[in-house]
């Protein structure tokens, strides 16, 4: 999401209405591209946030807290040195772009009235932050860009600041109907409604530009392609004189998830109702959907982390398969070995030394069928013999010791798989640090920070609780180490537990209660496995269920393995409507 010129018209009002004649009583930095500045105004602190983030560029109050380090940047030193105690004037935007500038009263030096600017320019991986004096002359930067960097502008302490370079785009608050209609008809090789307009028309993003031809379409009842250039610039002047007139509702926009995806100035008819979100003020919409988008990545982050751990695992015990089975085959040979021992002993006189291979009858078979057995010409009949006994004997060695060995391999590559399938559904970072915490315990992560010392263990999280439709809980293990606790631990002997058959997945316990579970409530337990499970996304999936006491594990077992026996299977097309519907408890 990229604030607009319009979204930063209605957020500089709503600004300079709630910080107007505040004080600046604090000044951090707590990320080197992000400042808060905590203004004091009428009895109440307000928390402004100033980010030149590449990926997220945004001012906006927030209530967010972070902490800080303990040797403030230089940049931070400048803005306290400068504008610590200076009283918030007022927001500024130059035309419609996608900048704010912050005037400040503050006393000089030599005890005079005095003015600075704090200067954000939102414009993805250039944006930044930058202080000017009352001349203009640029005092600091969040980013220093010299001329290595940009031939166009310089942004240096001691430079006079200059705008941005425009793209010659025109100010849509000065903008007629018939100019906007002329727009339409200069445009020669775009066809586009809302490109035209978001190409002409300065800080207008393209789903602004989109929502206005929807509404000319609306009011002309007739397609957007068929909309004459007139009916949308009156839709345009319209919409305008609604942004110039600070008529904004700031409303939320979701995805088909529920996950926020944009911040809009008001609700757009483009979505429907249960996608938008409304707030009091734009710092609101902005900060909550700020939270989730830095959640959801640092979720990302810790996931991908997790996932290399796991597949630079599963990709060695692959490689360890591989080996192990090659030399599985060649133990497989052990028969041959002795076979050709006693032939070579049951012939060594009819031997000559010196030659590269015999052949003999096989006395094993009933047509004593002649087979050719190599030899070493350097070794005599007896020790060619005797070589081939000791083949013999380290292949039966190697094939009883190789098994077990590709059976641990196995079982290893069936856990991590299980492992990567829990970290796919995982919703929150409690839930990834569980994870982390089992893969630390097996052995597969370090129990060490940075600092080297051990992490703090979190409180586990609980299993998911749904309500089937009959009334019974049902129980859905998150990882591993919940799915032992949950089938060993907190499942009865005459619950139902559920697993998908031969399918990484979640244990699943109906909470019978000692009553016999309705075939709905079996149906929609065993959809919840095969939805928390690797086949999620296939059809007809197996889904085994038997009484918790028939389930055991192992001694030494991974966690989350267990084995049962007198069991049933019920196949079920996995439904995200079915699990939606059910009510969850947490």
């Amino acid at each position: 999401m990229a604030l607009d010129g319009i979204l930063l018209f209605g957020l500089a009002r709503e600004l300079n209405n709630i910080l107007a004649n505040g004080r600046v009583d604090k000044i951090q930095q707590p990320e080197i591209d992000e400042i808060h500045l905590t203004i004091r105004n009428k009895g109440r602190n307000y928390k402004l946030l100033l980010s030149a983030s590449a990926s997220h560029p945004r001012i906006h109050l927030t209530n967010q807290s972070k902490q800080n380090p303990m040797v403030p940047p230089k940049f931070c030193m400048v803005l306290r040195k400068h504008l610590s105690g200076g009283r918030f004037i007022s927001v500024r935007q130059p035309g419609m772009e996608r900048i704010l500038e912050i005037d400040f009263e503050v006393i000089n030096e030599i005890g005079d009235l005095d003015k600075k600017s704090l200067i954000i320019e939102i414009m993805g991986r250039h944006s930044n932050i930058i202080m000017t004096d009352s001349d203009g002359k640029i005092l600091d930067a969040v980013k220093h860009v010299d001329n290595s960097v940009s031939r166009v502008r310089e942004v240096l302490p001691g430079e006079l600041y200059h705008y941005p370079p425009t793209q010659g785009k025109t100010d849509p608050l000065s903008a007629t109907a018939e100019e906007v209609s002329a727009k339409f008809t200069a445009a020669e090789k775009e066809n586009i409604p809302e490109n035209i307009l978001s190409n002409a028309y300065t800080g207008l993003s393209k789903i602004t530009a989109k929502e206005i031809c929807r509404i000319a379409e609306e009011r002309s009842s007739r397609s957007a392609s068929s909309t004459s250039p007139d009916e949308i610039a009156a839709s345009f002047v319209d919409f305008i004189s609604k942004v110039k007139d600070g008529m904004f509702e700031p409303t939320l926009l979701m995805d088909e998830e529920g996950k926020p995806k944009d911040v809009l100035p008001m609700p757009y008819g483009l979505f429907p109702l249960n996608r938008l979100k409304k707030y009091p003020t734009f710092s609101e919409a902005l900060d909550d959907f700020f939270i989730e988008r830095d959640k959801t990545e640092r979720i990302q982050q810790r996931t991908a982390y997790l996932n290399r751990v796991i597949k630079n695992n599963l990709e060695r015990c692959l490689r360890k398969l591989e080996i192990q089975t090659e030399e599985l085959d060649k133990a497989k040979n052990a028969e041959m070995y002795r076979l050709y021992g006693e032939l070579i002993t049951a012939n060594i006189y009819r031997i000559p030394p010196g030659i590269d291979e015999i052949s003999v009858p096989d006395y094993y078979q009933p047509d004593l069928p002649l087979i050719t057995i190599p030899l070493d010409r350097y070794k005599t009949p007896a020790q060619n013999a005797q070589n081939y006994f000791k083949l013999y004997n380290k292949a039966k060695t190697v094939l009883s010791k190789q098994s077990l060995l590709i059976q641990d391999t196995r079982e290893e590559i069936n856990y991590l798989e299980s492992v990567a399938q829990n970290l796919s559904i995982c919703e929150n970072e409690a839930e990834i640090l569980e994870i982390k915490d089992e893969l630390i315990k097996e052995g597969y992560i370090r129990d060490k920070d940075a600092s080297g010392k051990a992490r703090k263990q979190q409180p586990a999280s609980k299993p998911y609780r749904f309500i089937s439709s009959d009334g019974f809980e049902i129980l859905v293990g998150k990882n591993n180490i919940q799915n032992d606790h949950l089938t060993l631990k907190i499942a009865s002997s005459h619950d139902i537990w559920l697993h998908t058959k031969l399918i990484q997945g979640s244990h699943v316990i109906i909470r019978t209660g000692g009553q016999p579970v309705p075939e709905t409530t079996l149906l929609e337990a065993a959809n919840l496995a095969a939805y928390y499970s690797k086949g999620r996304s296939s059809a007809n999936v197996p889904v085994d269920y038997c009484p918790k006491k028939n389930v055991k594990k192992p001694s030494g077992a991974k966690p989350g393995m267990v084995i049962y026996n007198q069991y049933k299977t019920i196949y079920v097309t996995p439904s995200e409507e079915m699990v939606k519907s059910m009510k969850k408890l947490n």
